[in-house]
């Protein structure tokens, strides 16, 4: 009799005793799309500078930004402080540059601009309509005092993003 209810208490311990975990599994689609609508370019105009200025024989890179939901995402954009890829550099490189607003979709996003925070070399704007906006990067090396820049191909990356707020 003992042994049967050794036997029969196992079993139920056995049985009270189990326990799952089950997920649940959902996937978000961003709502802010950002995409390279111009590749930038260095133009050269003295020996110590590159420059996307159009005036330098630079070309200014644009970063579109499309969202579909408003007030939920915000812009952050970061102009170049290094290169990513250049010749040797045995001097310091001062950076300049800028992020502003060229063309919008919506009369509306014509504020981002006032409305834009600046901070270092990073720019964040609120995006609060939905529709399509062109942001423009202006970007600047100098090398060292009046001091060529080295010959040879030289690569700075605009860093944008969106962020969900």
């Amino acid at each position: 009799m003992f042994k049967k209810t050794i036997v029969a208490t196992m079993l139920s311990a056995s049985f009270c005793a189990q326990a799952i975990e089950t997920p649940i599994i959902g996937n978000v689609e961003s709502k802010c799309v950002v995409t390279t609508d111009k590749q930038g370019v260095y133009g050269n105009p003295t020996s110590d500078v590159l420059s996307t200025d159009a005036a330098d024989g630079g070309v200014e890179p644009v970063v579109r930004y499309d969202v579909i939901i408003a007030d939920a995402y915000k812009a952050v954009i970061t102009h170049p402080t290094s290169f990513s890829q250049s010749p040797t550099l045995n001097d310091t490189v001062a950076w300049t540059g800028s992020t502003s607003v060229e063309a919008v979709s919506d009369a509306q996003m014509s504020a981002y601009d006032n409305d834009k925070i600046v901070y270092e070399s990073t720019t964040e704007v609120d995006l609060s309509y939905t529709g399509s906006t062109w942001f423009k990067v202006s970007s600047e090396a100098s090398y060292g005092f009046n001091k060529a820049f080295p010959g040879g191909t030289y690569t700075a990356i605009v860093q944008a993003s969106c962020i969900a707020l």
